[in-house]
């Protein structure tokens, strides 16, 4: 749910559109042959989850609900196998399946997922509650990814709490979603007013599609007008489990593959091979059940784990140090675009290797922020037209000069500093030293 505004977005950031998500040539016919394709299948209903969940309630059945962006190539394999790969349908069969390819209705308080993704699934029971979420970052990265396995395992999953509920409900209860300030996505001020809650058919029907990362893009500006602190989870939004040096098979719904020396994971007692059986009291479905978790985790505590390792079970415990958050990598997500705008001007900043900073006599534990790219349109321009250029090494922003990744750094600009603000800066350029002003917007 964001091809059109992904590339909008990149033209006015002045960046070639293959730095991020590809879509189909033709994407108002995409959406037009998915809904001739699928609208009368005997499987699926089109784009109604209103309608889902009254059949969930009258059959008893669970339901899924796929959320698609169509002119999106990303995650495209696993798209495909979930609607024809006949190992799956049994077990869709089992299910009442619906497929939306839009977010402009969605209800916010039901539908809490990773809103990046081109390609996710929230399971539900018919009465609203979250058994829970599927979305793949490995798909997303490769449109080619057909796997379905760890689909599979999540829906065997929500299959087993579906057949124990209701006496399970107090295990799903961190699944639920959290009061959100906005009921739909077309009542968010940016949004509103120009979208309406159904797609435009008898028009131009992608331009008239409130694309799934336009939530997050539309309630962080919503936060920034009103000159209040973006809220941390939106800044780092659904933390990898990566975060906190834990690496998930992605053929399994919760199982170890690796953890990195040091980590948060690793001191708290974590293994390869471990299956997370809870996180927080809640039993995990998908890797995205585990990102949930962390997207709602306290800025500083604990979180207990419990695993199955080999034939025991064990109970292990999670220390979320301050800060944690911060650590989590959002370079490559689509509404870090607009944040860039906010906090840096448009500047894309990668960190400098210690090899590169050898050869440029700069300390390993220095900030060296290279500019990779200053952006040219709008307020992507705004470090531009403050004197920054593509190649400038950002070594000193508003006092600091600690090494630190452009991740971190967003964060702490966007909580520090208010739309209008400046912040004092130097860079190296070539062999010399500039004092410049790096715009708040």
């Amino acid at each position: 749910m964001k091809a059109s505004l992904v590339l909008l977005a990149l033209a006015l950031a002045g960046l070639p559109s293959s730095a991020f998500a590809d879509t189909v040539k033709d994407r108002e016919g995409a959406v037009r042959k998915d809904k001739a394709a699928l609208e009368n299948d005997a499987r699926w209903i089109y784009n109604d989850f209103q309608s889902g969940f009254a059949e969930a309630k009258k059959s008893g059945r669970p339901l899924l609900v796929v959320l698609r962006c169509v002119p999106c190539l990303a995650c495209a394999g696993i798209d495909a196998s979930v609607l024809t790969e006949p190992e799956l349908a049994p077990l869709l069969d089992q299910f009442v399946c619906v497929r939306v390819i839009n977010a402009n209705a969605l209800d916010l308080s039901l539908f809490q997922f990773d809103y990046e993704l081109s390609f996710s699934t929230v399971f539900f029971n018919g009465d609203g509650t979250v058994y829970g979420r599927y979305g793949s970052w490995t798909h997303q990265e490769n449109a080619q990814d057909k796997t379905i396995a760890g689909y599979k395992d999540a829906m065997e999953a929500v299959l087993t709490l579906h057949r124990g509920y209701p006496a399970n409900q107090r295990d799903l209860a961190g699944k639920q979603g959290r009061p959100m300030p906005f009921k739909t996505p077309v009542e968010i001020p940016e949004l509103a007013g120009r979208y309406n809650r159904t797609l435009d058919w008898d028009g131009k029907v992608v331009q008239s599609c409130v694309h799934c990362h336009q939530i997050g893009d539309a309630l962080r500006t919503y936060y920034r007008d009103q000159k209040k602190v973006i809220p941390t989870e939106w800044v780092y939004q659904w933390p990898a489990p990566e975060t906190i040096g834990l690496s998930l098979a992605s053929d399994r719904r919760a199982r170890v593959e690796a953890v990195a020396a040091g980590s948060v994971a690793a001191k708290a007692g974590l293994q390869p091979g471990d299956d997370l059986i809870a996180l927080a009291g809640q039993p995990p479905v998908s890797v995205a059940d585990v990102s949930w978790v962390l997207h709602r985790a306290p800025d500083e505590g604990f979180l207990p784990i419990r695993v199955r390792r080999g034939d025991t079970e064990k109970s292990l415990q999670l220390e979320l140090p301050d800060g944690w958050r911060s650590k989590t990598s959002i370079a490559g997500r689509v509404g870090t675009w607009a944040m860039r705008a906010m906090s840096s001007g448009g500047l894309l900043l990668e960190d400098l290797p210690d090899g590169e900073r050898a050869r440029r006599n700069l300390g390993t534990n220095d900030m060296a922020l290279l500019v990779k790219h200053a952006g040219e349109y709008g307020k992507h321009a705004a470090a531009k037209k403050a004197g920054f250029k593509k190649g400038d090494v950002l070594v000193t922003l508003d006092g600091r000069s600690a090494r630190i990744s452009e991740s971190e750094l967003i964060g702490q600009l966007l909580r520090e500093h208010r739309p209008g603000e400046s912040v004092k800066a130097v860079v190296l350029r070539g062999g010399e030293r500039l004092d410049l002003s790096l715009p708040m917007q």
